[in-house]
């Protein structure tokens, strides 16, 4: 879904987070249904706490100095990225129209997106973009994604990636991006399933739900990983760093995971909440039954425990996403220990690497 958009090439995904800039460069090898993908550069720097709030970037210089940074240590020479967007100020919906022309559905956005807009807001202060999901004629009607973003959001992140020395050539959104990571990872004839697909990052969670192959909900939810960081900080009187240690199972500090788990498993269980609760609002909404399985992805989802108490909590069969898993790699320019560090952590910016510049 490109809200901003150039000549038709493999982009590089860059993503910028609240907590950290990734970036990948992916390399299509092959054409038609043999086409497969090759993972040619990975990297991850660090953003200073604070420097993005809510999604919002708070400090241009620090942000941009790590994208130039992220950039330059994986000596990616493409000026071309593909960047995406998530947060309150990002809206997704699926709306139904009755088939018809390009121009009358352009027109009949228009005036749908006006009643999805918080009050006193208007279509003067969003970016707005559509895509047709499906027509069908056999009952006249045809399922349309809308997605609106605030302008002066997507004017400070394509800012930030120029004033990095990079052109923003395509603007997404978090949860399609974490689609297109699932679904370039899955192979075929696995996706005749309900699935939540869920990536837990710093500040927020991006969720989508898939029926069978298709998308038929987007959420994101504020709710982040850093809830897990802030609670070991108060209960153990860590610092920010030796927290994000001991999220992930390594001792710090003074402190071991053994000791910490009850504080992370308190989380985990509120967060077990928050998902349930919207898994129960997509169910009553689109009259669905079943869930069959969970793939958790982002860097929250390497909290020790996290799945197990996912699984337990929602009865349903929870794994780490791993977007790398049926992409090829090139282990002259790619660490595969960086990869496995990185991980699910990755599945955004996978997503965004497989975009080309004019995809919707």
């Amino acid at each position: 879904m490109g809200l901003f958009e150039s000549k038709k090439k493999l982009l590089v995904g860059l993503d910028i987070g609240s907590s950290a800039v990734k970036v990948c460069e992916l390399q299509a090898v092959g054409k038609g249904v043999n086409q497969r993908y090759r993972l040619q550069k990975l990297g991850m720097v660090p953003v200073p706490h604070d420097a993005i709030v809510d999604g919002d970037i708070m400090d241009s210089n620090a942000v941009a100095s790590a994208i130039r940074q992220v950039l330059a240590e994986q000596k990616i020479k493409a000026k071309d990225v593909a960047v995406s967007v998530s947060g309150q100020q990002v809206m997704v919906k699926k709306v139904t129209f009755p088939l018809m022309s390009p121009a009358e559905l352009a027109e009949s956005v228009r005036w749908e997106a006006e009643s999805f807009f918080p009050a006193g807001q208007g279509l003067d202060s969003y970016a707005l973009d559509f895509a047709v999901l499906e027509e069908r004629p056999g009952d006249g009607n045809m399922d349309v994604v809308l997605v609106a973003c605030r302008k002066d959001k997507l004017e400070s992140y394509a800012a930030c990636v120029a004033q990095a020395g990079a052109r923003p050539a395509m603007v997404d959104v978090d949860v399609f991006a974490l689609q297109n990571a699932f679904e370039v990872n899955s192979a075929p004839g696995a996706r005749d399933e309900v699935v939540a697909l869920v990536n837990l990052g710093s500040t927020f969670t991006n969720m989508t739900m898939l029926v069978g192959n298709r998308s038929v909900f987007w959420r994101d939810i504020t709710w982040g990983g850093h809830r897990f960081t802030d609670k070991l900080m108060e209960d153990w009187g860590v610092s920010r760093e030796g927290a994000e240690l001991l999220k992930r199972g390594i001792p710090a500090e003074g402190r071991s995971p053994d000791e910490v788990e009850p504080s992370l498993n308190a989380i985990s269980d509120a967060f077990a909440d928050e998902l349930s609760r919207n898994i129960d609002f997509f169910r009553s909404s689109f009259k669905v039954d079943r869930l069959d399985r969970i793939f958790l992805s982002g860097g929250g989802a390497k909290v020790a425990g996290l799945t197990d108490v996912l699984g337990d909590k929602l009865r349903v069969s929870v794994d780490r996403l791993n977007p790398f898993q049926l992409l090829e790699l090139d282990d002259r320019s790619v660490d595969p220990a960086a990869v496995r560090e990185i991980g699910c952590a990755a599945a955004v910016v996978v997503g965004l690497a497989l975009r080309h510049g004019g995809d919707r």
